[in-house]
């Protein structure tokens, strides 16, 4: 199941990469940006701007799931299954209604990738798989992973490798370059904002390490849970003293992802406004090259 392809971006490891991004995630991150890969099904997403008064089409597909309202659409999300995502799918002429998520095969997959193979060649780029946590999908993974390796094409995982190790072993020889997240250090504290376990992240990590793979960390600095000169303190020092890694990503907590949530009919329960620290980002560059890292601020 994947919800996205994205081509030509320049964000997710070197060069111009092709992003496949899998659905489901073990984490539920309050400020995730991508709340619609969680799901390892699909989800039904919905956006009243674009609904059109009179309109009945989504009803006539769906009435168990679908009711109009004196305010717009009452959806009885509890309700769907995957008939009803089947008849939603492609019946909104304004796509007020989308299903996120579809099944497709490995070549099929690959037939995308591979249509870019001369930008990737050029640029030093590659595909990325990302998500949700690819891993949460190891088979296809592995799969896709193996094949770009024997089309001679550079790989890289965005990943919080919050997963069984299990998951992770099969595609090691295939995954040049691991984007992983490192977001605490602090058991506690992350299961708060994650609902997951910073052990199982940690212990990943110096797996990873001790494989010798290519690990490029990235910590998103979010405000009340480690946007603070002690957390970038314990985090960055793990990186440099456990994992002898060379590279560290800070990325701004930023609010682009909050509608999402409105369209999955979810609270958004992280803070509404962006970091907005300079001197805490200053602080943490410094702090990083410090440690001998090469820190780089990601927007």
């Amino acid at each position: 199941m994947i919800f996205n392809i994205q081509r030509y971006s320049t964000h997710d490891g070197p060069g111009i990469r092709t992003v496949v991004f899998l659905k489901g995630c073990s984490l539920s991150c309050r400020w995730c940006q991508n709340p619609e890969s969680r799901s390892r099904t699909r989800d039904l997403l919905f956006d009243e701007r674009l609904c059109l008064a009179g309109c009945d089409l989504c009803q006539q597909a769906a009435p168990q799931v679908i009711e109009r309202a004196l305010n717009g659409l009452l959806i009885h999300r509890e309700k769907l299954n995957d008939a009803q995502l089947n008849a939603l799918t492609d019946c909104c002429p304004t796509q007020a209604l989308s299903v996120c998520g579809e099944t497709q095969s490995v070549d099929e997959i690959m037939a995308t990738v591979l249509r870019d193979k001369p930008f990737y060649l050029r640029s030093g780029g590659g595909i990325t798989l990302s998500g949700g946590e690819p891993f949460m999908n190891p088979k296809l993974a592995q799969a896709l992973l193996q094949s770009s390796h024997q089309q001679g094409i550079h790989t890289a995982v965005e990943t919080c490798l919050h997963v069984p190790w299990r998951y992770i072993a099969p595609s090691l020889p295939y995954v040049d370059l691991f984007l992983a997240d490192l977001k605490h250090v602090d058991d506690a504290v992350f299961h708060q904002w994650t609902g997951g376990s910073a052990r199982r992240v940690l212990d990943n990590l110096k797996r990873l390490a001790q494989a010798g793979k290519k690990i490029t960390i990235r910590v998103p600095l979010i405000p009340g849970f480690n946007a603070d000169e002690a957390s970038i303190k314990a985090i960055t020092t793990f990186a440099a003293n456990e994992l002898n890694v060379s590279d560290i990503h800070f990325l701004p907590y930023h609010t682009l992802g909050m509608n999402k949530y409105h369209l999955l009919g979810e609270p958004y329960t992280a803070p509404e406004k962006a970091l907005d620290a300079p001197q805490l980002l200053a602080f943490a560059e410094n702090f990083a090259r410090q440690k001998g890292l090469t820190a780089t601020l990601r927007g």
